[in-house]
């Protein structure tokens, strides 16, 4: 009991800490830049005070929307990575390294071309592409009996035909989608707020039925037959949180591009610091991965001004050798 209890504590602890930190890192991104607002400008802006012209209009048509969107993309995009995981027992699995985010991104360029400025269609055109690729990963995974790398790599195998898909697309329709370079690798520069209301609404669903739905993913960590033997659907189960999942990786795909590895370093870090029990793992994931994109979006812009960097690029950076580490501390096994 005291065990638990000090275990309990100690998540708190973490979840605050980390609530903390993202406050922190969201008030640097707002006031950091190519042109810098001071901190007691962002306070009287804030309580709705005045400030000049100039530190006006730079928060609210330019640092907002961007923070904002930071913030959404980093929330839904671990959230995301972290289901993704329970529901497919796979430390490799994320968003982008499964194929959900290529294939939210195929969507989002088929609807643009076909449909272009339907606003609305874009988060519905992200999460249905996300949705589909998710349910092919769920069904390789559970018919086949394919290892868990296997599924990984026929996630990677998808993820190119459908970056040949978008690129075929960008080829043949070039005006499809304005800033088309930036959503390939993943970038958040002129993102408006008009661009988030959709998303974000999808993305408060989503999180919110991720919250609901994690202890039912713990009775599942205790295996097929030990949840049958509790009452739990297993496949039902998987299969809604599996769509959860593809609602917050679309949503964020749909205004972000496709930013990855954020569902993937995420979920294993906030594991190190509060374990495994998913009741956990989702919150502190969804508040460390807002803190994460908010971070590298600030370091993006600001480490080689006045160049600016998509922040795509930088996680890549960050993303890659970490998988790579992930490959290797499974090896021998881990991943049969």
């Amino acid at each position: 009991m005291s065990r638990a209890m000090g275990s309990v504590s100690r998540n708190i602890v973490v979840v605050a800490a980390t609530a903390v930190f993202l406050a922190a890192v969201t008030a640097a991104a707002l006031m950091l830049g190519a042109s810098s607002v001071s901190l007691p400008e962002l306070a009287t802006w804030l309580f709705g005070g005045d400030v000049s012209a100039t530190a006006r209009n730079i928060l609210e048509n330019v640092r907002v929307p961007r923070v904002l969107a930071a913030l959404l993309a980093g929330a839904a995009l671990a959230a995301s990575g972290a289901l993704i995981q329970a529901c497919l027992d796979n430390p490799l699995a994320s968003p982008n390294v499964i194929g959900v985010n290529s294939g939210a991104g195929l969507f989002v360029l088929l609807a643009a071309s076909l449909v272009p400025g339907a606003l609305w269609l874009t988060p519905l055109a992200a999460f249905a592409g996300a949705l589909a690729t998710a349910l092919i990963i769920f069904a390789l995974s559970l018919g086949t009996g394919l290892s868990r790398l296997t599924v990984v790599l026929a996630g990677i195998a998808i993820t190119t035909v459908f970056g040949a898909g978008m690129n075929t697309i960008l080829i043949v329709d070039p005006d499809a989608y304005i800033g088309s370079s930036t959503f390939l690798v993943g970038g958040l520069s002129g993102v408006l707020m008009r661009d988030l209301a959709w998303p974000a609404a999808y993305i408060a669903v989503g999180l919110a039925a991720a919250l609901a739905g994690a202890a039912k993913l713990n009775i599942l960590s205790l295996g097929d037959e030990a949840a049958h033997s509790l009452g739990v659907n297993v496949r039902a189960v998987r299969l809604v949180m599996l769509a959860v999942a593809a609602v917050l990786a679309g949503a964020a795909v749909s205004f972000a591009g496709l930013v990855g590895f954020v569902g993937l370093v995420v979920p294993h870090l906030m594991r190190f610091f509060v374990g495994h029990d998913n009741r956990w793992v989702v919150p502190a994931s969804t508040l460390a991965g807002a803190a994460f994109v908010v971070g590298c979006d600030l370091l993006a812009r600001v480490l080689f001004a006045p160049y600016e960097l998509p922040v795509g690029i930088l996680l890549a950076f960050i993303g890659g050798p970490f998988f790579i580490y992930l490959i290797l501390k499974n090896k021998g096994g881990g991943l049969d």
